[in-house]
Order: structure tokens, then sequence, then C-alpha cells
């Protein structure tokens, strides 16, 4: 039985969505409620470990327990990129405070440097995939090890997808609009590329997943900056609760959606067994 979803348009905007609100979410518990990188990387890597395992021991494809790791990644990347790349100095910190909850916050690698280990760490991992001999096309990945490979290299893409938006945002002097608009047109760029058969679709899809995350971390900074940095200072509390509404409604969507597809297939199945015998008599 299939473990997870089709590839299509919807697919597609339920990750911008769950990217933008990891986004917001793990900057809401990191910077709003000034728990810190630390202890924030700390208990969302723990929320991601417990709704992998959930998703790991369902027997099918099921939207709400699927979307809900990609969300789990989303924040869990978000603190991890930022404890990776920043350090405890004033220019990362927001709201006027002048310190993040207990612990270090951050190894003050840089957008450079945090990006460059986790390409290197993305590619061990599809290396290690590529040795095993199991399949790339998700709607193919039926197995607890081709899943826990998945899952490794959703979570690491994720993780490098906000390094890349943060750096777009913050230091190409783009802004969170030209970030988003360079993404958006190197996505463009990816959809085209999909009618040239040279290219393999199983190559544009890892690319397009790890862009649609710093899509989502410019949209997330865009909506919860103040003005005077460009965004539109929604704030991370009120930008968060509206994401996750539509999130959830997108993933009802979808779970009705598979529900009717399930329920299709199990007809095809019915009237298909009920035929076999009508044709042995006639023999």
């Amino acid at each position: 039985m299939k473990k997870l979803p089709e590839v299509t348009l919807a697919f597609w905007i339920m990750k911008i969505a769950a990217t933008t609100l990891g986004e917001t979410a793990g900057d809401l518990f990191a910077q709003t409620l000034r728990l810190g990188y630390f202890l924030t990387t700390i208990a969302l890597f723990a929320l991601f470990v417990v709704t992998l395992v959930i998703q790991l021991r369902s027997r099918r494809y099921n939207p709400f327990f699927y979307w809900t790791v990609i969300l789990s990644t989303s924040m869990a990347g978000t603190t991890m990129s930022d404890f990776m790349n920043r350090d405890a100095s004033t220019k990362y910190l927001s709201n006027g405070a002048t310190s993040l909850g207990w612990g270090p916050q951050g190894l003050g690698l840089g957008y450079p440097e945090g990006a460059a280990i986790l390409i290197s760490l993305l590619l061990l991992i599809f290396l290690g995939w590529k040795l095993s001999g199991m399949t790339f096309q998700i709607t193919e990945i039926v197995t607890f090890r081709g899943e826990a490979l998945f899952w490794s290299a959703i979570l690491v893409s994720n993780t490098l997808g906000t390094s890349m938006g943060d750096f777009l945002s913050d230091s190409s002097g783009l802004g969170y609009l030209g970030g988003a608009a360079l993404v958006t047109g190197v996505l463009l760029v990816l959809v085209a590329l999909m009618q040239v058969p040279a290219v393999p679709n199983v190559l544009l899809f890892w690319i397009a997943f790890v862009l649609t995350r710093p899509l989502g971390a410019t949209a997330g900074d865009f909506l919860t900056k103040p003005v005077a940095k460009g965004g539109l200072d929604l704030g991370t509390i009120g930008s968060s609760a509206v994401l996750l509404a539509a999130l959830f409604g997108l993933m009802a969507y979808a779970h009705v959606r598979e529900r009717r597809s399930t329920a299709a297939e199990f007809a095809g199945a019915e009237a298909t067994e009920a035929v076999r015998p009508q044709r042995a008599g006639r023999r």
C-alpha cells in the first residue's frame, strides 16, 4: 500500500503552506516566546520524532499524518538552521529582546558555511539512498527503510531551504519579496524543464522540494517582520494561526479525496472479482 501522496498541484500548494507555517511557528517559539534556538530546536526535533513514528506505523497514506511530519520538519528545520547560522548578537533578536532562552543561542557559522554543511549532508543521504538500490519515486516508496531515507532527506532539505531563504532575505540585498520572486522564477524554470525528456523528473522534484522551503521562509518573514525591514508586521502569532487553519483545511480536503479514491479502488477491485467467476463459468 502506498504511504506517500501523489505529486500534484495540490501537493505543492500544501508544501508551501506547511513550510511558510514552519517558518512563522519556529520564530514564534524561538523569538516571540523567547525560548531561544537551543531549547526550541530540542523540543521541535522531539516533536518531529513523535510525528515520524506515527507516520511510519501507519499502514497506508494518511494526509494528516504525512503533512504533520512535513510541518514538524519545517519548524525544526527553521530553528536548526537559525542555531547553526546565527549567534547571540543583538542583530538576530527581535521585539527589543536582549537575550533568548537558556543555553547557547547559535554556532555563528553564517549562511554560506551552514548551507555548505547541509548540502554535503543531503548529498550523503542521496548517495546512501542510491547505493541501497531503492527507488527515488516517492509514490513507489512502501518500505520502512525507504521511508526512513525519505524523511531524513526531507528534514535536511527543509533545514537547508531555511538557510537559503534567510540568506536571500537578509544578506543578498533582495529583501523578502525579491527573494520570493527569485525562487518563484527558478521554480517556473523547473516546470518548463518537466517537458524535456532528457531531464529526470525525480531530479526536478527534489530540486523543487528544496526550493519551496526558501519560498516559504521568505513568505513567512514577509508576513511577520516589521515594516521598516520590508515586512507586513502581522506578527508570528496571528500569521501562524491563519496559516495553521489554512493548512488544516487543505489536509481535510486531501483526506476526503483520499477516502474517495480508496473507495473507488475498492469498488473496482470488487467488480473485477465478481466478473472473474462469470467468465470462468462461460469457459
